[in-house]
């Protein structure tokens, strides 16, 4: 079938197109708003032991590779329900109620060797702070609730970054389910709507239709003018 032999179809079932189109179009526009704004804190904490005095190869290398395993065990440490109801109490105790269901998901960590790295994403901007700041207490101040052989390094975690919260531009997801997008799927829907009549319509249209059977056109009728 010819891309001409489409566009008469379409054409002739524009209707089928146009109506799904208005129908979302008037959905979005009374049901549109913009993506809720979210904010993120990148910090990062050095982690590391005072060398033990022991030996000169000991205190080149052992001492750094604890402080890797205690990155890394932060890291994972970071973003457990425990974690999370530990940040939420303290946040209660500087009046602020956040629930440790809303603080658990937020979190998300990573470790580069005696590094470890937080990203802390949230809705609001003032209340990310608050949160990064209370995250940055436990771990410097109480790292040894989670690794008791910490209890006796001061400190063991140092905070390298301030909390300072960056507004994130919208999701893949927010984008997906933007305006455009939904008009266009109503498009693709109204266009194979048009297709589907005209698959299913038995009514004759022009004669090369009848050509494509195998019949033979002797002669054609013209339409009557519209007066």
């Amino acid at each position: 079938m010819e891309l001409r032999t489409y566009c008469k179809i379409l054409l002739r079932r524009w209707w089928l197109i146009v109506a799904p189109v208005a129908v979302v179009a008037l959905y979005v526009v009374a049901a549109y708003s913009p993506p809720a704004p979210a904010y993120q804190v990148v910090m990062r904490f050095s982690a590391g032991t005072a060398p033990a005095g022991l030996s000169e190869a000991y205190d080149r290398y052992y001492p750094w590779l604890t402080s890797e395993y205690i990155a890394n065990g932060l890291a994972d440490v970071a973003m457990t329900g425990t974690f999370a109801q530990a940040i939420s109490s303290r946040l209660a105790e500087a009046g602020r109620e956040i629930p440790a269901g809303a603080i658990q998901p937020a979190i998300v960590t990573d470790n580069a060797q005696s590094i470890l790295i937080l990203y802390l994403t949230w809705p609001d901007a003032e209340q990310i702070v608050a949160v990064a700041e209370a995250v940055t207490a436990e771990l410097t101040g109480n790292g040894a609730a989670y690794f008791p052989q910490l209890a006796q390094i001061e400190p063991a975690v140092r905070a390298l970054d301030p909390p300072t919260p960056i507004a994130l531009p919208p999701g893949l997801r927010a984008q997906l389910m933007g305006p455009v997008i939904k008009i266009g799927l109503a498009l693709v829907v109204g266009v194979a709507l048009a297709l589907l009549y005209h698959y299913l319509d038995p009514t004759v249209h022009e004669a090369a239709e009848l050509e494509h059977l195998g019949l033979t056109v002797v002669a054609e009728i013209p339409r009557e003018p519209r007066r």
